[in-house]
């Protein structure tokens, strides 16, 4: 179930992006709300502020395809969320991490299966695509980043949780208090992410504790 839904996310960001694309060639606005992506699909462009070009017609009926497209992936992505949450018990250790929900703990489960074919964190860390490079030339450390080499998947969702929800999980607020002034922007927030992954798999049996 996390397979499709995951299979599914990546499809609905490939529509999305060409929705934008289609509608940027025929006019200066190309955000979509659901309100927006409903007429679309209807091929209702009544409200639509279009350049009146040679190509307009074939375009705009690329993009009522492309709405309908999408909102039939979003209501089967609805579908499957609820079966991957319903999936969770009330009571699994990941809930008590302040941030993560019910969605975010499925995908964690489904993808990893059991966190103990992973002895120590830096290995888990490692699976995330989370690990630091570092190049030592002489007696200097040069950080390149994180790896990537792990589940691209687990990256982007522990990215989003510590982007997102740093502020409601003690351990997180306390890192970043300690490291915003030494890390900026994107940098900060891997490391958040880096650190999340840490949470996660040192509390997988046993309850949450802030430290």
């Amino acid at each position: 179930m996390t397979t499709l839904y995951l299979f599914l996310k990546d499809i609905e960001t490939k529509y999305k992006n060409r929705l934008k694309r289609a509608l940027f060639l025929v006019g200066d606005n190309d955000k979509v709300n659901k309100d927006r992506l409903e007429r679309l699909a209807k091929g209702d462009f009544t409200r639509e502020e279009l350049y009146q070009l040679e190509y307009t017609p074939i375009v705009l009926e690329e993009i009522k395809i492309l709405a309908k497209n999408l909102l039939e992936i979003q209501e089967r992505l609805k579908e499957v969320r609820r079966m991957i949450e319903g999936q969770v018990p009330q009571d699994h250790v990941l809930l008590t991490i302040p941030g993560v929900g019910k969605l975010a703990a499925g995908i964690i489960i489904g993808i990893v299966g059991d966190v103990k074919r992973f002895p120590k964190p830096e290995s888990f860390v490692a699976y995330c695509g989370l690990d630091p490079v570092v190049e030592r030339s002489g007696r200097a450390v040069i950080s390149r980043g994180i790896s990537k080499r792990g589940n691209k998947y687990l990256r982007s969702l522990f990215y989003f949780l510590a982007v997102r929800n740093y502020s409601r999980n003690p351990t997180l607020l306390k890192f970043y208090e300690t490291h915003k002034d030494r890390l900026k922007g994107r940098k900060l927030y891997v490391a958040l992410a880096r650190k999340l992954a840490r949470v996660v798999w040192s509390v997988w049996y046993r309850p949450y504790e802030p430290k």
